[in-house]
C-alpha cells in the first residue's frame, strides 16, 4: 500500500480489538517467511446495515482487519480459532488513482464474487473499466484502488482495496453515496444502474477501516 502494489496480501479477520490483535497475533504472522509488513485496522462501522437490502454482507462482520504484505512465495499459516483468513494475489491490471506520497490511514474493503464462474471475467472487466475509474480521481477521498484475486479462486473471488490519506474512509464512502448519482443523472437512470451494479455482482463484504497499528517493513 502507500502508492505501491504488493504482489500478495494476506488478510485476517478477527473479533479481537485492534489493540488485542496487534499484541497477540500480528507479530506472529510478521515473523513468518516471506512476510514483509503488517498493518492492522479498526472497523469503523461494525454490523452496518445501511446498504441493505440492496447489498447484504455475506461474510460475518469482525472488529479488526490484519493485512500482511508478502512475496509470491508466501504460504499462509493455519489461523488460530476465532480468526478467518483470505489469501489474495494482485490481479494483473494496474491500480487506479494517483501518487501523493502520503501515508495510507484509511481503507474501504470491498470483497465480491461472480454469481457464476463463467461470469468472473465479465465482473472483473466491469469493475476495472466501469465502476472503479470515476472513484479513483481523488474527488471524493479515495487515492488508490487496487484489484486482487483470491489465490484459491473461491469466494470471495475479488478484493478491491480503496486507500485514503486520512482516517475518514467512511466519509469517502458517504461522499460516494451522495455524489456519484448526480454524475449519472440520478439514481433512476440506466447510466447510474450500469455503474452501480453488474448482473454477475455478489457483494461478499463492504466496510471502512482506520489504521490502528503497524510494523515497519523488513
Amino acid at each position: 500500500m502507500e502508492d505501491r502494489i504488493s504482489p500478495i496480501l494476506y488478510l485476517e479477520l478477527s473479533d479481537l480489538t485492534p489493540e488485542e490483535y496487534g499484541a497477540a497475533r500480528a507479530h506472529e504472522v510478521l515473523a513468518l517467511p516471506d512476510v514483509e509488513r503488517a498493518t492492522w485496522w479498526r472497523n469503523l462501522m461494525p454490523h452496518r446495515k445501511d446498504f441493505e437490502p440492496d447489498f447484504v454482507n455475506r461474510i460475518p462482520d469482525f472488529a479488526s482487519l490484519g493485512i500482511y504484505e508478502a512475496t509470491p512465495d508466501f504460504v499462509p499459516p493455519a489461523p488460530p480459532e476465532g480468526i478467518r483468513s483470505i489469501h489474495f494475489r494482485h490481479y494483473p491490471r494496474p491500480a487506479q488513482g494517483f501518487l501523493d506520497g502520503k501515508k495510507t490511514l484509511g481503507l474501504m474493503l470491498i470483497l465480491v464474487s461472480p454469481r457464476e464462474e463463467s461470469g468472473a471475467q465479465a465482473l472483473r472487466d466491469w469493475a476495472d473499466f466501469v465502476h472503479i475509474p470515476p472513484l479513483a480521481t481523488g474527488n471524493i477521498g479515495f487515492k488508490m484502488i487496487t484489484p486482487y484475486e483470491n489465490v484459491a479462486r473461491g469466494e470471495p473471488r475479488f478484493m478491491h482495496l480503496y486507500e485514503t490519506a486520512t482516517r475518514e474512509a467512511e466519509s469517502a464512502l458517504q461522499s460516494e453515496v451522495h455524489a456519484v448519482p448526480a454524475w449519472y443523472g440520478g439514481t433512476d437512470t440506466e447510466a447510474y444502474r450500469h455503474w452501480q451494479v453488474h448482473e454477475q455482482l455478489v457483494v461478499d463484504y463492504m466496510n471502512t477501516f482506520e489504521l490502528a497499528g503497524e510494523s515497519p517493513s523488513r
